[in-house]
């Protein structure tokens, strides 16, 4: 299923920043000067590892993944596994190393051209929602083109490259402009950014611009028609890169699914998909190219 470069690659990654982790951060954390009662036989790196490569593989169930395919057939590369309800319990012990991980080493860099949208994460189906008590008090009903759902949204901003810029998690009842009114998602992105109608607002529009951001959006049936340049026309028609994102995340990295039985597993099941999907070997891109050999350059988008 995996290849043997691809489980080395990941695992040395991790592994780089879980020694960075200790050396720097662990010792501040609060309660790090306690020493650990059981000390486990799987070492963080490897625990995150593993989730990661859950999120790689066709799999939909995390134990059969993990009692079914890395206990019987990835002995060569963890060779001390522990038990499965084990091995639930050292999740709850990489959340934070997780998220750091997430924000700081698999994140791509904008470029001046980024695309935002948000996509629904459902943590049940409606007709279970009154029954559902995993999220209950957490997770709110909300709205999207294709419906009400229960759960959450996550936000998510990508370069023309397809790599992800930065990421949020809200419940499903916050407006979809309300991360970029907050502005810690602002920090990472500049130039041009694309958005579909629901994102349209004009005093959004005008502080992000005095950010520096040039905000790009459709219009609404009930507005009136503006002009717009070309590139901003085409870009627009190619905003449809970061729906292909989104279902990749949730199609191949699993960010979604109804399964989950703590807030911490579900976290981490975001997380990990968000880092599984920096390792795809090909992302979905708007690509750039010069089509004349003169002086005079056309750009051509596909």
């Amino acid at each position: 299923m995996f290849l043997d470069n691809q489980v080395t690659e990941i695992f040395c990654i991790v592994d780089e920043f879980m020694i960075e982790f200790d050396l720097t951060l662990r010792p501040n954390l609060i309660g790090s000067s306690k020493p650990p009662k059981r000390k486990p036989k799987l070492s963080h790196s490897e625990v995150m590892t593993i989730m990661i490569l859950f999120q790689l593989s066709a799999f939909r169930h995390f134990k059969g993944f993990y009692t079914g395919y890395v206990q019987k057939h990835m002995q060569a590369d963890f060779p001390k596994t522990v038990s499965y309800n084990r091995f639930v319990e050292l999740q709850k012990e990489v959340i934070l190393p997780l998220a750091i991980f997430a924000k700081t080493c698999c994140l791509g860099k904008c470029s001046g051209i980024s695309f935002i949208d948000s996509t629904p994460l459902r943590v049940c189906k409606n007709k279970r929602i009154f029954n559902h008590k995993t999220f209950k008090d957490i997770a709110t009903r909300g709205k999207s083109t294709m419906g009400y759902f229960f759960g959450f949204k996550l936000h998510i901003i990508v370069n023309e490259q397809g790599e992800i810029v930065d990421f949020q998690l809200t419940q499903a009842n916050v407006d979809d402009r309300q991360p970029l009114k907050n502005g810690n998602i602002l920090k990472k992105i500049w130039g041009k950014l694309y958005g579909d109608k629901g994102y349209v607002s004009k005093p959004l529009a005008e502080t992000l611009f005095n950010n520096g951001i040039h905000f790009v959006t459709g219009i609404r049936k009930n507005m009136k028609n503006q002009l717009m340049p070309l590139f901003d026309k085409i870009m627009l028609r190619k905003r449809s890169i970061i729906e292909t994102i989104n279902d990749q995340l949730k199609n191949i990295c699993m960010v979604e699914h109804s399964r989950h039985r703590s807030f911490h597993n579900f976290v981490n099941n975001i997380l990990a998909a968000i880092i599984a999907y920096s390792f795809l070997p090909k992302k979905p891109a708007v690509k750039f190219y010069d089509s004349q050999p003169d002086d005079s350059v056309q750009i051509t988008l596909f």
